[in-house]
């Protein structure tokens, strides 16, 4: 089989040389320092820089705003270093009221393509860090606040000295194949037309295996023989790695859970290739490149998967 282009897939691609929860406080670099770069998010709205188009913002963006709280090293990009801030609504609308910004939510800076492919990974780092620290401002074992060390890639509590780091929320995305045929869902949250993959959580003490089965018969009553991992993408929404599969269903006739689906059903490659192209004459969809639902149906066409 010829080889899977991953092209246009969001958040999968990062330059970044990240920083470590293992590596001491001397290793962080002083936030003034002036080669800095700077990420910035109110919730999932990036803060952009127009020309050259970019998130990474030079550091004196950064000290135009109030006091950042928790500031997080991420590493070195081409051993400059870059750190990321969670900011007010308020400040980045600010920010974006000149000429020389403007804000983008997260989704749409990665299907746009926005900014280059390797700033999505950086992103993706940034977003799920800073949301991680969101919730995470007390201890899980006694309560008491925490304090962010290591650049801000561990939470330590001082009372009970419990370490916490930084969590990833393993997510099963699956192609079902049979035969020339593939199964595809759609959600009733997901927009008019819009088919994709089934999916979810990974449970623990289960393999990616086991939760591809789980998750396929629970939503679509089918049984699952084989399962094939095909590729991963972070998905910082907020903190998730979704592991793409293709496995073989055993069974033919569907059963939709109603609580998760609102239709399932098989297409031939041919009509996935024409969901691609927007040619269905149904006029039904799929996700957008950059989400790892399209590269897996990309597949399936092509005959890679």
């Amino acid at each position: 089989m010829a080889a899977l282009s991953r092209s246009g897939l969001g958040y999968a691609e990062s330059r970044l040389h990240r920083h470590s929860a293992e590596t001491g406080e001397g290793a962080v670099p002083p936030l003034d320092a002036p080669d800095a770069a700077w990420v910035l998010l109110a919730g999932d709205r990036v803060v952009l820089r127009r020309e050259p188009a970019s998130a990474l913002l030079p550091p004196e963006t950064a000290a135009r705003l109030p006091a950042l709280a928790e500031p997080i090293f991420l590493g070195r990009l081409d051993g400059r270093p870059v750190f990321a801030a969670a900011i007010e609504p308020a400040a980045a609308e600010d920010l974006a009221a000149g000429t020389d910004h403007h804000c983008l939510d997260l989704r749409s800076l990665a299907a746009d393509g926005a900014v280059a492919a390797h700033e999505l990974g950086l992103l993706a780092t940034a977003k799920s860090l800073l949301a991680w620290h969101a919730r995470n401002g007390f201890c899980a074992n006694c309560g008491t606040p925490t304090a962010a060390v290591a650049g801000g890639f561990r939470r330590d509590c001082p009372a009970c000295e419990a370490h916490h780091f930084p969590r990833t929320d393993p997510v099963v995305i699956m192609l079902l194949r049979r035969g020339e045929h593939c199964l595809l869902g759609r959600a009733p949250r997901f927009k008019p037309g819009m088919y994709s993959c089934l999916a979810g959580f990974l449970e623990p003490g289960e393999t990616v295996e086991d939760a591809v089965r789980r998750e396929t018969f629970e939503e679509a009553g089918i049984r699952v023989g084989a399962v094939h991992y095909l590729a991963s993408q972070p998905w910082p929404f907020p903190a998730s790695l979704m592991l793409g599969c293709v496995a073989e269903a055993l069974d033919a006739a569907i059963t939709i859970d109603p609580a998760e689906l609102e239709d399932a059903r098989w297409f031939s490659r041919a009509e996935v290739a024409a969901m691609i192209a927007g040619t269905h004459p149904e006029g039904l969809g799929v996700p957008p490149p950059m989400a790892i639902a399209h590269l897996l149906m990309r597949a399936f066409v092509e005959g890679t998967a």
